[in-house]
């Protein structure tokens, strides 16, 4: 899998006429800019901050869901795991395994997801430096994964914000030799300061960012996007809207052909590996 990619989705998956409506809506964005894309969604999302709070449909339910993406769409799926046992089962489905960026460093479910042998996306932590993603890189290419992804999704800033630096892409390249995507709408997200103690978010800055995180030389990209994010029963807060995808990548493909194809780039990083496509 090569080139410049983009990631996308909504957080959870719903039920399959919206699932189907997301995924469509990111083909038709994703090619109006020339991107290839993959369709994102979690079957559980199993770090949510309160015991009420929306996780998705589990796994059996939920990779039934993503096969019924693959076969309607045409299009490569991701999803995350959470524990090494699901990793095998989630194997056998998603073409990407993503491992969460509060489960960066755990080692058994970094092995279980490489030993997979499909492309692995790890997250970066929220409290870990660029540098320190070697090891978690490390644990999943020897255990056998097929191509390894990072993602830099944003450092924890105060107790209720996150900040992105921009030097994290060469950084992350430099030291795990990996290409490096950016996750521009987790980057917004602002933990604990939503209602009830859930996350909040300023979509408003997901454009900006994701427009420096592509003229800074990111690989790919990973964005979340609903019809309507104040009814998504997760991260609303810290979605795009399904129909503002299409000009943002448009700009995105703008950038990239002015900076001769991403800018700061693979090329001039000495990334070991290409982003996945």
């Amino acid at each position: 899998m090569d080139g410049f990619t983009l990631f996308a989705g909504p957080c959870v998956l719903e039920d399959e006429a919206l699932n189907l409506e997301v995924a469509r809506g990111v083909r038709a964005a994703a090619a109006s800019a020339g991107l290839p894309v993959v369709f994102k969604a979690s079957f559980d999302k199993a770090n949510r901050s309160r015991l009420a709070s929306a996780r998705g449909p589990g796994l059996a339910r939920g990779l039934a869901l993503l096969r019924a993406v693959r076969e309607a769409t045409g299009l490569p799926v991701v999803t995350d795991v959470h524990e090494p046992a699901q990793a095998g089962p989630v194997g056998e489905v998603a073409d990407v395994v993503q491992v969460p960026a509060f489960l960066c460093r755990q080692t058994d479910l970094l092995r279980a997801a490489g030993a997979t042998g499909k492309v692995v996306n790890v997250k970066k932590g929220q409290w870990m430096s660029p540098e320190a993603m070697a090891g978690a890189v490390e644990k999943v290419r020897e255990a056998g994964a097929a191509q390894v992804l990072a993602t830099e999704r944003g450092t924890a800033f105060g107790y209720g914000d996150l900040v992105v630096d921009m030097r994290a892409f060469r950084r992350v390249r430099r030291a795990a030799g990996v290409p490096v995507i950016f996750d521009g709408t987790h980057s917004v997200q602002q933990p604990g300061r939503g209602r009830d103690g859930s996350s909040g978010g300023a979509p408003e800055h997901i454009g900006a960012l994701v427009r420096a995180a592509v003229a800074a030389g990111c690989d790919g990209l990973f964005l979340e996007a609903h019809p309507e994010p104040a009814r998504a029963p997760s991260d609303g807060a810290n979605m795009l809207p399904l129909d503002q995808l299409a000009p943002l990548l448009r700009s995105v493909a703008a950038i990239r052909a002015a900076a001769g194809s991403g800018g700061d780039g693979p090329d001039a990083g000495g990334s070991g590996e290409q982003a996945a496509s």
